[in-house]
């Protein structure tokens, strides 16, 4: 939301409710938000608590299915460079009468 927004929403209020009425209905307002804020803190807290250390080190960015997806498919294994990993995943056809290759840990 910008200030133009802001600007308008202050004065529907003040047509709404009228002067006398708004810092009350502001007080309030400052009072839920400043409740939601406790109880969502609280909320982390004690999952956190529950969880334990088993999770300890997640951060909310590991959760997102694009990160995820990023680190199993874009992500190099360790030991593995970009230049050898083009290099292994670079097809050629067989020639007549070669195997095809053959990966014990694979199979």
């Amino acid at each position: 939301m910008g200030w133009a927004e802001i600007g308008v929403i202050l004065v529907v209020a003040m047509l709404v409710f009228g002067p006398e009425r708004l810092p009350e209905l502001a007080k309030q307002a400052g009072g839920f938000v400043r409740t939601v804020r406790q109880m969502a803190e609280n909320a982390k807290n004690d999952l956190g608590r529950e969880i334990g250390q088993d999770l300890s080190g997640l951060q909310l960015r590991d959760l997102d299915p694009r990160e995820a997806v990023r680190r199993t498919f874009l992500d190099e294994p360790s030991g593995r460079t970009p230049a050898t990993a083009a290099v292994t995943a670079v097809s050629r056809s067989l020639r007549p009468g070669e195997r095809p290759p053959f990966d014990t840990e694979a199979t």
